[in-house]
C-alpha cells in the first residue's frame, strides 16, 4: 500500500451500510452516513497518525451514532478559509452539514474519538 493512501475502510463502511439497511433506513440518509463516515476515517489516519483508526457503530432505536477513534490528543478544528480551490479543509463542515450532531471526546488511554450522530424520520 502507497503511504498516501488511507487504510482499507471497506470494513466499516459494510457495517455501518448493513446495519442502517436492516432497519430500513432511507437510501439518503444512509449515503450521508457513509461519507461522513469517510471524512472522520481519513481524518483520524492522516491527522490523527493512526495507521487503522478505529471506528464503532452503534444504532439505538432511530439514532445512528459513529465514532472514529486515534492516537492524538490534538482535538480538530474547522480550517476558515476563503479559498473554494482549497483541496482540503472542509471535511469538518461537511460532517457538520450531513449530520444532525458532531463532536470530540478525549481518551481515556490517550488520543481522541470524533464522532457523528444522524436520526431517521419515525
Amino acid at each position: 500500500m502507497c503511504a498516501f493512501n488511507p487504510p482499507d475502510w471497506s470494513a466499516a463502511r459494510a457495517e455501518l451500510r448493513d446495519a442502517l439497511a436492516a432497519a430500513s433506513w432511507p437510501d439518503d440518509l444512509i449515503q450521508d452516513a457513509e461519507l461522513a463516515l469517510c471524512e472522520l476515517y481519513v481524518n483520524a489516519w492522516r491527522h490523527g497518525g493512526s495507521p487503522a483508526p478505529l471506528v464503532v457503530v452503534l444504532l439505538l432505536n432511530r439514532t445512528l451514532r459513529v465514532s472514529v477513534a486515534d492516537d492524538s490528543p490534538t482535538l480538530p478544528e474547522p480550517v476558515q478559509s476563503a479559498d473554494p480551490y482549497e483541496l482540503s479543509g472542509r471535511g469538518l463542515h461537511l460532517v457538520r452539514s450531513l449530520t444532525h450532531r458532531f463532536g470530540t471526546d478525549p481518551r481515556k488511554h490517550g488520543g481522541k474519538a470524533v464522532w457523528f450522530e444522524l436520526e431517521a424520520a419515525a
